[in-house]
């Protein structure tokens, strides 16, 4: 059988507790951090600064000191980087954009991506920034729809850029994208239409490879040419099928809203089988996070009642439910889970078979909540689909 396991991280130069990229540098939204603490006063976590970042769902990511995300306001997307420590907003680049709220809120829900010195982005809409970390400036950009006649579904681009050696990997096309990330220059691209993940890294029978969503199905791609290597139809309503995966034990997980649900499977000489397919755990588009056998994460649509559900990785049993917090989103850190709900409350709980056993619980924003939280070098940020974000000091006593 061939081996199929998640790929470690990509060679980021970040300091150690640095998220970089979404779902963190081992790409599975579980940090290494460890010593930050969950003794809250009553009030929870100080609030060591917040700020407004215009209307969107783009999560944040921590390099060198630095924090970033983006936003819309008056049709216009900005990437706005601030102190991590202080608040302090050093830059902001700004550009016109629509809005597009089909349905919710609209703005981009991309997340930018740092390596090095850079910042990668991409709107909605199809605008890749290659910027500098340090003071904003544009290196290169690039408009996908207007160039490259890329399809732009219809909540538009989702997935994070993703660097790799000399590329900038893209979820565009029914297959993937890639830039050279010195020029922005198109090296390959795909036909069809795009799903909403990030590109996933994956090593598989010695090669690298990246999966990609488009709204049929969900493809392991050659990076440096862009040819596929299998794929496993995922048909989901709407095209959403925006959850990255979640790859170990030479199993692939896949799952979505709209109903769809989750599957897990064997890959065999390129061709998929299925070990289990359920209708009750349905990420729609923030993954869930894996401890041992166990999966963690949110079920539900955004429109529909939502659990926080315990799932067993080789069944797909449904071991526990809550519905205390609505729709959210997971990260974990130091062997626990961190959750947003939807409406604002954070909460630190054991990744127990027995329930959500809450650690600490606070309130910490208003607004609609569906952006997962991050946490770097003992702070967390939060953010809300308004544009509020907050800086929560969790750091442990020296």
């Amino acid at each position: 059988m061939k081996k199929l396991f998640l790929l470690l991280g990509l060679a980021l130069s970040v300091n150690a507790s640095d998220w970089p990229v979404y779902r963190g540098p081992n790409h599975d939204g579980i940090s290494t951090e460890t010593g930050w603490t969950t003794a809250w006063p009553k009030g929870g976590p100080a609030k060591l600064w917040k700020a407004k970042v215009g209307i969107g769902f783009s999560s944040m990511v921590v390099s060198d000191g630095r924090v970033f995300t983006m936003g819309n306001a008056k049709n216009q997307d900005s990437v706005v980087a601030f102190d991590a420590v202080s608040g302090k907003k050093l830059w902001s680049h700004t550009y016109a954009a629509e809005l597009g709220p089909l349905y919710y809120e609209g703005g981009p829900g991309a997340t930018p991506t740092v390596e090095g010195d850079a910042v990668y982005t991409i709107s909605k809409w199809g605008d890749v920034f290659c910027l500098g970390a340090a003071d904003g400036k544009v290196r290169w950009k690039r408009q996908l729809r207007d160039q490259e006649g890329a399809k732009v579904v219809d909540w538009g681009f989702g997935g994070a850029p993703m660097p790799y050696g000399d590329l900038l990997l893209l979820n565009a096309g029914g297959a993937g994208m890639a830039l050279e990330k010195a020029s922005g220059k198109t090296v390959w691209k795909s036909k069809g239409d795009p799903g909403y993940s990030t590109p996933y890294p994956i090593d598989w029978d010695g090669r690298r490879l990246f999966m990609f969503s488009s709204g049929d199905d969900y493809s392991a791609v050659d990076p440096k040419n862009g040819n596929a290597a299998w794929s496993i139809e995922w048909v989901t309503r709407y095209g959403v099928n925006g959850a990255d995966p979640i790859v170990a034990d030479g199993l692939v997980f896949l799952s979505s809203g709209y109903g769809k649900g989750s599957g897990l499977h064997r890959v065999v000489k390129g061709v998929a089988e299925e070990r289990w397919r359920s209708r009750k755990f349905r990420t729609q588009f923030n993954p869930a996070v894996k401890f041992g056998d166990r999966l963690f994460g949110f079920d539900g649509d955004t429109a529909a009642r939502a659990y926080v559900k315990c799932v067993d990785w080789k069944s797909g049993d449904i071991l526990w439910e809550d519905e205390s917090l609505g729709f959210g989103s997971i990260t974990a850190a130091d062997g626990k889970l961190i959750l947003l709900g939807n409406k604002g409350d954070l909460v630190v709980a054991k990744p127990s078979d027995k329930g959500l056993e809450t650690i600490a619980r606070a309130k910490v924003l208003g607004g609609k909540c569906w952006t997962v939280p991050v946490l770097a070098n003992g702070l967390i940020y939060c953010r809300n689909a308004a544009g509020d974000l907050v800086c929560l000091d969790v750091r442990g006593k020296k």
